[in-house]
């Protein structure tokens, strides 16, 4: 994710941010001295030194993932030296270039997930999950979409409706580039006529600024995490009018997007992949580590505390899960008309 809002309206500016992002990547040294160690060892090293790349800049889905997988690990002695490391830039996908080419490395892992698969599309990134070795997905939750309390619209068709009038005018925030939010909001946009790329799609960091430009009047409505907003919903400072979930979600007192008649439901998935080269046993490792994190009490407290939802997958599945999941989201952009 960038760290400032950029508007971006057309798929050809994408492109030109990613050359311009990828430029940047190659003529930047990014400080990875504890991700580089025992790139040559055995899978074995991963219990005594492990870190976990968050794709992102501090405070986002990816890192708060990380940094709840390090508390499991460090609280079960699962690992004994457990590290975190930030790489942010362009939906994760500056992560995921430096992370493929670290040939054989057995005792890192990098978060991802379908907003990365949205930005190696959107961006167009010559990296892509197939220079990585898939681990697991470990949790689901689900996207709302909300307006400031003080807004004119009471329900998704009165967004609708005045969307329409003026796209160019009407200020949609969500998280990076290619993100599910961005999915979403421009799904919602062709279900209500509304050309696709005349949406005015504000990138943001992460939901406390998503939240901020609400109430501000930077943007007029916003689509991310519920858990990014529950605190403002609660408040009263923020009306939610539609959840993103295939079926009611019992935690999240609002309409699925599909009930109220807008055939749009995404889950944004995360999950777990590993460097290439690595041998099966020292994938066996990372995933038997990844497993035993999911099962500890301290990962089901950060379940419940972020109202994620319990998806593990591994092995096989989950790699066929990746591969599907990658062409269906190509299938929204190129749907979309991008």
């Amino acid at each position: 994710m960038e760290p400032h809002p950029t508007s971006v309206k057309k798929h050809s500016r994408f492109k030109q941010v990613a050359r311009a992002a990828f430029a940047v990547l190659g003529i930047t040294a990014v400080a990875l001295a504890s991700v580089n160690a025992s790139a040559s060892g055995s899978g074995d090293d991963a219990r005594n030194r492990l870190t976990l790349i968050a794709p992102a800049g501090a405070g986002g889905g990816w890192d708060g993932a990380a940094r709840e997988a390090q508390q499991a690990m460090r609280a079960q002695g699962i690992v004994n030296n457990a590290q975190v490391v930030n790489i942010p830039g362009a939906g994760g996908t500056i992560g995921l270039t430096k992370f493929a080419g670290m040939e054989g490395e057995s005792s890192t892992l990098m978060l991802m997930g379908i907003t990365m698969l949205g930005a190696i599309n959107i961006n167009g990134s010559d990296t892509t999950l197939e220079d990585v070795t898939p681990i697991a997905r470990i949790t689901e939750d689900y996207d709302v979409l909300v307006v400031p309390a003080n807004s004119p619209y009471n329900s998704v068709d009165d967004l609708v409706a005045a969307w329409k009038q003026d796209p160019g005018s009407f200020a949609f925030g969500g998280g990076s580039l290619g993100s599910v939010d961005q999915m979403i909001i421009t799904q919602l946009a062709q279900a209500g006529g509304i050309e696709p790329t005349a949406v005015n799609y504000i990138a943001y960091s992460g939901g406390g600024e998503l939240a901020t430009s609400l109430m501000s009047g930077t943007i007029k409505a916003s689509v991310s995490g519920y858990v990014d907003f529950a605190d403002q919903i609660e408040a009263g400072r923020l009306k939610a009018l539609a959840v993103s979930a295939p079926e009611p979600v019992e935690t999240i007192n609002v309409p699925t997007l599909k009930e109220l008649g807008y055939d749009i439901s995404l889950t944004n998935w995360r999950g777990i992949v590993a460097a290439p080269g690595i041998t099966p046993e020292q994938k066996q490792v990372l995933q038997d580590i990844v497993t035993e994190v999911v099962q500890t009490p301290e990962w089901k407290d950060a379940i419940k505390r972020n109202q994620w939802t319990d998806r593990f997958l591994a092995g096989e599945e989950f790699e066929q899960f990746i591969a599907d999941e990658s062409e269906a989201v190509n299938n929204i952009w190129n749907e979309l008309g991008y």
